[in-house]
């Protein structure tokens, strides 16, 4: 009996463990980024989803009276519906805000990355699980920052939305002109009619990764004839 639990059940054991540390890593990249899905979710998912493969493998070979050769179960039939299960709950991480602009869909495939992690460890694919945790992290961090180091503009601005409401007809170009001074780029420009005296100008804007939007705020506030400003990133 003891020799069944060395051989069988400690491999089991192993692989629930390289599945927690794998999970810990990647639940560690978005845990350090401050997201609502964070370590103890992926952790969840990755132990859980290689406990699973365990159960559909091992119960397809220990079922009475089963043999190798004539296995009728797919030992992979549980572990396939991880996937599924798993996308319901990545769904509840993307969002759609007011500007129509969609976020979490990193989050989402990682969540997804991880569940394949823990199947990947629950059917034995150690060395496979290591490295697709390795690109898994290079893809989400390294790549990123390099393809940013390497000057591409585009990649280093992002972008804002900005109302500014005016008392004068007269000033909307000045005001304008003045912004486009303050950005990097400016895209559409909106001007609308509110009641007499009351102008509103949204304009789209590029600045800098690194400016934050309260430094934007103050660069708007000291531009003249500007009554209120609205800020949206």
């Amino acid at each position: 009996m003891l020799e069944i639990i060395t051989n069988v059940h400690l491999e089991m054991l192993l692989r629930l463990l390289i599945s927690a540390i794998l999970g810990l890593l990647i639940g560690l990249e978005r845990e350090l980024k401050r997201k609502s899905l964070g370590l103890k979710t992926i952790l969840v998912i990755s132990i859980v989803s290689c406990l699973l493969t365990i159960v559909s493998i091992q119960s397809a070979y220990l079922l009475p009276g089963s043999a190798l050769a004539e296995i009728r179960m797919d030992p992979l039939r549980l572990a396939a519906q991880i996937v599924t299960g798993v996308g319901f709950l990545g769904a509840g991480v993307i969002l759609r805000r007011e500007d129509d602009t969609i976020s979490g869909l990193t989050t989402a495939a990682i969540v997804w990355g991880a569940a394949g992690i823990g199947v990947a460890i629950g059917a034995g694919f150690y060395i496979e699980a290591i490295v697709g945790v390795g690109l898994l992290l290079i893809s989400v961090e390294i790549i990123p920052y390099i393809i940013f180091r390497l000057g591409f503009e585009q990649l280093k601005l992002k972008e804002f939305q900005i109302a500014v409401t005016l008392n004068s007809r007269e000033n909307i170009e000045e005001v304008v002109e003045q912004i486009e001074r303050e950005v990097v780029r400016l895209g559409k420009v909106n001007i609308q009619d509110k009641q007499v005296n009351n102008y509103v100008v949204e304009v789209e804007v590029k600045v800098y990764q690194d400016l934050k939007p309260t430094e934007l705020y103050q660069k708007l506030a000291k531009i003249k004839n500007i009554d209120l400003i609205e800020l949206n990133s």
